[in-house]
């Protein structure tokens, strides 16, 4: 069900005053940072929201699932309160792993489609291969502060 694993993630040269333990999603790029300090950062592709869903601010994890469950936004719901999709199927989109982020209902999860990886594809979720979100997974915890910038 999952891809194959796909080791997406680079350090990179990371500079200014976003503090070690950060998120920085860079949307035009198509790039999520995880900032490790000393002037780096860990670099994955990801998929972002289209341009009309598209979310920009600063937020924090507010739990972490994995093999979670989808229950799509009420936006995509149309009135339907008990629309899920459970965390085998094969039309699950999250896939290995979801960190939920606070205040919307947003997450940066794995995915189901890796050809969507590197795309404005979403309803402003955050896609990333099931290797880089149980990488991300491993290294964060509820409560890391997450930037979403152009």
């Amino acid at each position: 069900m999952f891809s194959a694993p796909v080791l997406a993630r680079d350090v990179v040269a990371f500079s200014g005053v976003t503090p070690a333990g950060t998120i920085m999603v860079r949307t035009n790029e198509r790039k999520l940072y995880y900032v490790v300090g000393k002037g780096q950062a860990l670099r994955y592709p990801v998929g972002v929201g289209r341009i009309d869903k598209q979310w920009f601010g600063s937020t924090r994890i507010a739990s972490m699932h994995l093999r979670p469950a989808w229950s799509p936004p009420a936006e995509i719901r149309h009135g339907r309160p008990n629309w899920v999709i459970p965390s085998d199927s094969p039309r699950n989109p999250m896939g290995a792993a979801a960190l939920v982020l606070a205040d919307n209902e947003l997450a940066i999860h794995g995915t189901n489609n890796p050809a969507s990886v590197g795309g404005f594809v979403s309803w402003g979720c955050i896609r990333m291969h099931n290797s880089d979100i149980m990488d991300l997974y491993n290294r964060v915890g509820v409560g890391t502060r997450v930037i979403f910038v152009r």
